[in-house]
């Protein structure tokens, strides 16, 4: 592995291109069913349900972890029926854990049992982001090539945060206007617009490939790029379980606006830059990321407005934007075609592995030294992440 400039990459066809930016466009409709939850959860556990911010962490960080846990099966599934199958499946099971969602708002008969719906839902939510994500990613590549695999994890990156920062502030205005039931079902109708709109899109053929490691080996070969991207997501996390809170706490206005200017900072990056990890490597892209999102976290701790929070998570986002496809990029390069999908899948459980933690680990540090200490938990991850890039590119270079 190198980070040396990349020979001239053939342009992909209109129509795999084309095909590509419509499954780019699903993801984005579908994947609002996760943003309008973000804010919300959080809002409704401490509010509603009266639990404190533990649970609410827990509420949110479940259905990541329901997302590392079913990775390797999300993967498996891709590599052998096809990224198409992953990706019906995954938006159906969105549907399921949204309505479900739904019910725990309308039926509460004690704050436990409504709390225990909520979960109930968010797993659900979980399984389907872990296949519709895998399989989409699966696809994209299948459809414009391995050579154009940064390409393919930067669309999806930018779809997926583009979703959240739309549906940050469009969430918290449901919530306002509708209660929490209103948004949850609005966000069970996103992901069937996506199934129509994939249930006739042609697919592309399974890899063929006689031999098919054990999870664990590929994992050994790519864990430090995704403890990289793990400790990447720690920043992320934190704003989108604590954020709104955070503002709460400080009596600011304007507090859906966090995931707003996170996305904003995320998809520029996306649409200016989304090239650099194919044509300059994945580190020197990684290194630069993570210098700039710890910075972003620490202005979030230390801001002394809503003004200078809100510039924090937009450099949080920025900083967030290329560190998953950089070192996705270097993960599809170290492993077989036939091994992409469950690559990626264990690849993508490092990210889902600091949402899901961050969560009620983070809850547990604010109920004791309030909510900007979690900001400077992932200012100090992000540097973590910096010194093992740093240590990567150092022996690439050897």
């Amino acid at each position: 592995m190198t980070s040396t400039s990349a020979p001239a990459i053939p342009a992909p066809s209109r129509s795999a291109q084309s095909r590509l930016l419509l499954l780019a466009a699903v993801l984005f409709i579908s994947y609002l069913c996760v943003g309008l939850s973000l804010p919300v959860v959080p809002v409704h556990v401490t509010t509603r349900l009266g639990l404190g911010n533990f649970w609410a962490g827990l509420a949110v960080g479940i259905a990541f972890l329901a997302t590392v846990l079913t990775r390797a099966t999300a993967g498996s599934l891709s590599d052998r029926q096809g990224p198409k199958r992953a990706v019906v499946r995954g938006l159906a099971f969105y549907v399921a854990g949204a309505l479900v969602a739904w019910l725990a708002g309308l039926w509460i008969p004690t704050p436990w049992i409504g709390f225990g719906l909520l979960v109930a839902g968010r797993l659900l939510l979980g399984l389907g982001e872990s296949l519709v994500a895998v399989g989409v990613i699966g696809w994209g590549i299948g459809l414009v090539g391995p050579a154009r695999s940064g390409q393919v994890l930067a669309l999806v990156g930018a779809a997926i945060y583009g979703a959240l920062a739309v549906g940050g502030p469009v969430g918290l205005a449901l919530l306002e206007r509708f209660g929490f039931a209103g948004a949850m079902a609005t966000s069970a109708l996103l992901p069937c617009i996506g199934l129509l709109a994939v249930w006739r899109l042609e697919g592309v053929a399974v890899q063929p490939g006689a031999g098919r490691p054990s999870l664990r080996s590929v994992l050994g070969i790519i864990w430090p790029h995704g403890l990289i991207v793990c400790l990447q997501g720690i920043g992320f996390a934190a704003i989108g379980a604590f954020f709104v809170l955070h503002f709460r706490g400080q009596h600011w206005s304007h507090a859906g606006l966090g995931l707003t200017a996170f996305g904003s900072g995320f998809v520029l990056v996306r649409i200016l830059f989304g090239h650099l990890p194919d044509r300059i490597g994945g580190l020197p892209v990684a290194i630069v990321s993570l210098a700039v999102e710890a910075f972003g976290q620490a202005l979030i701790w230390q801001a002394p407005s809503p003004v200078a929070a809100l510039a924090g998570a937009f450099l949080t986002g920025l900083g967030c934007s290329m560190i998953f496809p950089a070192m996705g990029r270097e993960v599809v390069r170290l492993v077989a075609p036939q091994l992409r999908g469950t690559a990626l899948g264990g690849f993508s459980a490092f990210q889902d592995l600091a949402y899901g933690l961050t969560g009620p680990v983070a809850g547990l540090l604010a109920d004791r030294a309030g909510y900007g200490g979690v900001f400077l938990i992932g200012a100090g991850a992000a540097l973590a992440g910096l010194l093992i890039a740093l240590r990567l590119r150092s022996v690439a270079r050897a």
